[in-house]
């Protein structure tokens, strides 16, 4: 009998130091929670038994108990690794339309070819639908969605309006009446030469899609006023992309300034013909307005204002995440979207779900069903973007706790070891 009560021990140990062992090669796992035995003795009673002369039958493995205190933290670059300060676990789902659902303090999430936060697995983060000002609709499990990163927002706007503001020079030479052209070699304006035109200025401007297109204005210089036409004359070239501008066919936008170099035509946004540009599905119809503030002064050529109406679809630029678990999302239009609240769980008895690696675990019986909330309510943590849990390992803890454990381990082989030796010697004494 002693053999198994010894035998017992020496599996218990065995079993001791193999959690132990886990534990330690865990140490630099991201949310790991550290595992205890717990142990429990062995009594064989009958009705009929002396209660004072009872010998134990050895010991059991009653369970193996998970740790879930805090680790602690480490920061990171991402906005996306997240850390529960507190308890709570983040809601992650898998396989065909989300049907495995998992629970997680590894909050090193990513994001995958479909703009899915995912983590290491490839399982996708959930939230809580929300409303724009970021009050959760609906907290059950069952609601939740995955978490997606939209890669642009908002309707683009095509543009309309080119509105500018600049001065020519009023010493601008006619570039025409230059002795290199002569009837043989006649002035032909020519965007690609800058020795065809006085100044030029460019922005960007948008079709109906949101894509951007290159707007050039070439500024060329026509007369000088005299006795004879008393204004100053020039011809604003304009083109979007490749194609120049044209009203009825007729290329530039004609304009003149008085003796003071005030812009008297056109007072009123000019009106081009309408194109189509590469990629868009529908025309483009700008209006070029110089406004009032255009003038021809004895100054070099500049731009005080230049600007157009057109808005394109706003670009995803960055990703941020509060303490309440709220996911925003920056766009280079300025717009900011609202796309959910983390979903986080929690459970009435932490330690009876099943283990399922990368430190995740699934419901069981013994667990509960899931409570879903926001962070930082009902008892669950709130969140720190930009920080990783690390394991809740205590290295040197685990050290001695193995020392412990090999002894135990030698205890019990030594009285196996004299177990055999004393049935050694009474089989020696019938001999």
């Amino acid at each position: 009998m002693a053999f198994y009560t010894a035998l017992t021990g020496l599996s218990g140990a065995q079993t001791d130091m193999s959690t132990i062992a886990n534990n330690i090669a865990n140490v630099g796992t991201t949310g790991f929670k550290r595992s205890r035995v717990a142990f429990g003795d062995i009594f064989a009673v009958s009705p009929l038994s002396n209660p004072n002369r009872v010998v134990g039958s050895g010991t059991t493995v009653r369970a193996i108990t998970q740790q879930f205190g805090q680790g602690a933290t480490e920061t990171s670059t991402s906005a996306l690794d997240l850390t529960i300060a507190g308890q709570g676990f983040f809601v992650v789902k898998s396989g065909p339309g989300g049907t495995q659902t998992h629970f997680t303090r590894n909050g090193a999430f990513g994001v995958n070819a479909d703009r899915n936060i995912v983590d290491a697995q490839g399982r996708q983060l959930q939230l809580f639908t929300t409303t724009e000002n970021g009050a959760v609709l609906n907290t059950g499990l069952d609601a939740t969605v995955n978490a997606i990163l939209p890669l642009a927002s908002g309707v683009p706007v095509p543009t309309t309006a080119i509105n500018i503001s600049t001065n020519l020079p009023a010493d601008a030479p006619i570039i025409a009446n230059s002795p290199i052209y002569t009837p043989l070699n006649p002035y032909v304006f020519d965007r690609d030469n800058a020795a065809t035109f006085n100044a030029s200025t460019s922005t960007t401007v948008f079709d109906n899609l949101g894509n951007p297109l290159a707007a050039t204005i070439y500024y060329v210089r026509d007369t000088v006023a005299d006795v004879v036409d008393p204004f100053h004359r020039w011809t604003a070239r304009v083109f979007v992309g490749d194609t120049e501008l044209t009203v009825g066919g007729t290329p530039g936008l004609p304009m003149e300034f008085d003796a003071a170099g005030v812009l008297t035509a056109p007072v009123a946004p000019f009106a081009f013909d309408p194109i189509t540009s590469p990629g868009s599905t529908a025309p483009l119809a700008l209006n070029v307005d110089h406004g009032t503030a255009t003038t021809q002064q004895a100054q070099p050529f500049s731009v005080a204002v230049i600007e157009q109406d057109g808005v394109p679809a706003g670009q995803l630029e960055s990703v941020s995440i509060d303490a309440a678990g709220l996911l925003r999302a920056s766009f280079s239009n300025g717009e900011v979207q609202v796309l959910g609240k983390v979903a986080l769980a929690n459970f009435s008895n932490p330690q009876g779900l099943k283990q399922t690696g990368d430190a995740s675990w699934v419901v069981t019986p013994q667990s509960g069903e899931a409570i879903t909330g926001e962070a930082g309510r009902n008892g669950i943590g709130t969140l720190l973007s930009g920080n990783l849990e690390r394991s809740n390992v205590d290295l040197t803890t685990e050290l001695v706790n193995l020392i412990a454990a090999q002894r135990n381990f030698q205890a019990a082989a030594k009285s196996i070891e004299t177990d055999n030796q004393l049935m050694q010697t009474i089989i020696n004494l019938r001999s």
